[in-house]
């Protein structure tokens, strides 16, 4: 074998490690490949004739290429989310204990992870993703950050503490935070903007996901109060069912399901609502109505 096939076969050895990494910390399945190829690149280019440390040199180049990548995310003041919302995991009430659905329960609470992980800044990003989930020396990530490890250890650390306050309890069957949403409808058929509001976090947020590929995003308590009363259905009929592990409902006008909203319940009021409707319901696995 050539010198370049001995380091591509390291590198592919490397390569599933360093998608996960990639893609912890871009949130995105296609960026973290070609993040990851971009390392290659850069690994073929320089050789590895003196590196010690090859899968911590690795590392280093994928969270540089990551963290390149974030800041040119930044800096063209993308919206925080504009591809299609994930594919939910719905269940009826009622239902629990099944494997299968353990296992697609836990890859809705990876999603929602990273959801919350798009609202650290980047080096915040880098930080928390490189010492708590790989265990990466605040040495090695204040060179990458060019920051002192302490520097290195306030960001993970600002960032392990955002994580944990904006990540929500996801039990769908929690009674409280039915009340909340079962409070938010009654307000929404009543017309009562005002009891709208009040249900709402003043910097909810509105995530829908509807004909376009895009998501429609709509911020603040009031704005999204004024879209629940203007989509308001006297006639539908709400099912309640889990979503991705959180409260959900089910909307069904005349026999047809029109809408899946999850709701992300903080204490006692609405932080987040994901609203799928369109085409991408017919594709959903539902429970029957």
């Amino acid at each position: 074998m050539t010198d370049e096939e001995i380091l591509a076969t390291r590198f592919e050895e490397h390569r599933p490690r360093l998608t996960r990494l990639a893609h912890r910390m871009l949130g995105s399945a296609a960026e973290a490949e070609d993040a990851v190829q971009e390392t290659w690149l850069r690994v073929a280019l320089a050789g590895d004739d003196d590196v010690e440390n090859f899968a911590g040199w690795l590392t280093t180049i994928t969270s540089r290429v990551c963290l390149n990548m974030l800041r040119a995310r930044a800096t063209r003041a993308e919206a925080e989310y504009d591809d299609e919302l994930p594919e939910p995991f719905v269940e009826a009430v009622g239902e629990a204990g099944d494997p299968a659905a353990t296992a697609q329960l836990s890859d809705a609470v990876e999603t929602a992870l990273l959801l919350v992980l798009d609202r650290l800044s980047p080096a915040e990003r880098v930080a928390f993703v490189l010492h708590d989930t790989f265990d990466v020396p605040f040495e090695q990530i204040g060179e990458l950050l060019e920051r002192s490890p302490d520097s290195a250890r306030q960001l993970a650390s600002r960032g392990r503490r955002r994580v944990r306050q904006e990540t929500p309890a996801r039990n769908g069957r929690d009674a409280g935070g039915r009340r909340v949403v079962d409070a938010f409808f009654a307000a929404a058929r009543d017309g009562d903007f005002d009891r709208l509001v009040e249900a709402l976090a003043p910097d909810v947020l509105l995530r829908s996901d509807g004909v376009a590929s895009a998501t429609v995003i709509v911020r603040g308590a009031q704005a999204v109060a004024g879209r629940a009363l203007m989509f308001a259905n006297p006639l539908a009929i709400l099912r309640p069912v889990v979503v991705d592990g959180l409260p959900g409902v089910l909307v069904v006008v005349g026999g047809r399901i029109l809408s899946l909203i999850a709701f992300h319940v903080r204490g006692d009021r609405i932080a987040e609502i994901d609203a799928y409707a369109g085409p991408r319901l017919a594709q959903m696995e539902l429970p029957s109505v």
